[in-house]
This record gives C-alpha cells, sequence and structure tokens, in this order.
C-alpha cells in the first residue's frame, strides 16, 4: 500500500510515539483527573475526546491547513488565549467544585459521557502545542518529495492513537482504582484538586509563551 510507511520509519515512529505518551500534558492531566473525580469511564470518555482532536490534527496537517494557522499571527494568537483560557477555567472547576467524590460534590449531576468527550477534544483542539507538535514531528517521518506524502502523514497521525493507548489507558484504570483510596480522606482530595488546578494553570502559562516557529 502506497501510503504504508517503509517498517523501519514506522518502528522509529512507534518508539517516538512511546516516549511521547509518558511525557506528561494537559491532555493526560485531564484524563487522570477526570478518572479520580467521576471513574473510569469519565476518564476515557476525555481520551476517547482527545483522540478524536488527534483525527482532527492529523487531517489538518495532511491537508496543509495548520501550516496556515501557524503563519498566521492573529489566528495563533487566537488559538493560544483561548486555549489557555479553556485551561484556566478548568483549574477554577477543580478548585470551586472539587473532586465528584467529595461531601461538597456527591450531590451535583455528574457529567454524562458526551460531556466528558467534548471537554477532551476541546482541550485537545485548543492547544497550539499540539499543532506545532504535529507539524513538526509527523513530516520528519515522510519525504517532502514523496508524491504519497499527505496519506502517508495520515497514515501515521492516525497511528499514534492506537500506538499511545497502551500508555493512557493503564494510566486512567490505575487513577479510577486509586480513587477509591481517597473517598475517605477528603483533605487529601482537596490538596489533589489544587494540585490539578496548579498544572492545568502551569499549562496555560506555557500555552501562552507557545511561540510560532
Amino acid at each position: 500500500m502506497e501510503f504504508v510507511p517503509a517498517p523501519a520509519i514506522f518502528i522509529q515512529f512507534a518508539i517516538a510515539t512511546f516516549v511521547i505518551a509518558l511525557t506528561p500534558g494537559p491532555d493526560m492531566t485531564l484524563f487522570v483527573g477526570r478518572a479520580l473525580a467521576e471513574g473510569k469511564a469519565a476518564g476515557l470518555a476525555c481520551m476517547a475526546g482527545a483522540m478524536s482532536g488527534i483525527v482532527i490534527h492529523t487531517t489538518l496537517v495532511a491537508l496543509g491547513l495548520s501550516a496556515l494557522i501557524v503563519a498566521s499571527p492573529n489566528a495563533f494568537l487566537a488559538l493560544k488565549v483561548a486555549g489557555a483560557g479553556y485551561l484556566v477555567w478548568l483549574a477554577f472547576q477543580a478548585i470551586v467544585n472539587g473532586s465528584a467524590f467529595s461531601p461538597k460534590t456527591d450531590r451535583r449531576r455528574p457529567r454524562s459521557l458526551f460531556q466528558n468527550w467534548a471537554t477532551g477534544i476541546g482541550i485537545n483542539l485548543l492547544n497550539p502545542k499540539i499543532i506545532l507538535f504535529f507539524m513538526t514531528f509527523l513530516p520528519q517521518f515522510v519525504s517532502a518529495s514523496d508524491p504519497h506524502a499527505p496519506g502517508k502523514l495520515f497514515f501515521l497521525g492516525l497511528s499514534f492513537i492506537p500506538l499511545s493507548l497502551p500508555i493512557t489507558v493503564p494510566m486512567v484504570i490505575a487513577a479510577d482504582r486509586f480513587a477509591a483510596l481517597l473517598k475517605s480522606s477528603p483533605r487529601v482530595t482537596r490538596i489533589i484538586d489544587w494540585l490539578f488546578a496548579g498544572v492545568f494553570s502551569a499549562f496555560a502559562a506555557r500555552i501562552l509563551l507557545t511561540q510560532r516557529p
């Protein structure tokens, strides 16, 4: 198949994807946070939303549209502000609402799987670092002179999803099991709420400092 890279290239891509999946980011923070707060299903729904965002990013890179966004200073600035603002909002929600297993929030109506999915895709699409990552990461494995470059970019971008799942899924499941140990300790749950709020805020600051290549 013409759109499938050579085995050696794909192995290199798989190794790089494995390393990247282990690197913490706002997506993983969201998955683990929701799994701790609302259970495994919520964390997996957020993860599914982020993976849906990966499909969109891959399509944009394959079509060359991501390059246009990065090339426009106003569009890139708007994306940074929107992404940072979204993370700050998530940090605010973590502090105000707390964890779903805390006494304060046990009375709240839990988020639906669709709401968690939408949060996952939102945090993924509004992260300009993801666009920059896919613009600089994927092209390393495809020759610019290759007539099948768009197809290979799309294939590799979609391969990022199944290759990263062995890393992300166990983390979400482990967080769900760890949550059971926290239900009896409201003080620890509040510490975790503030911890996730701080992490989201730090990622928001990093997004605002992201520069166009």
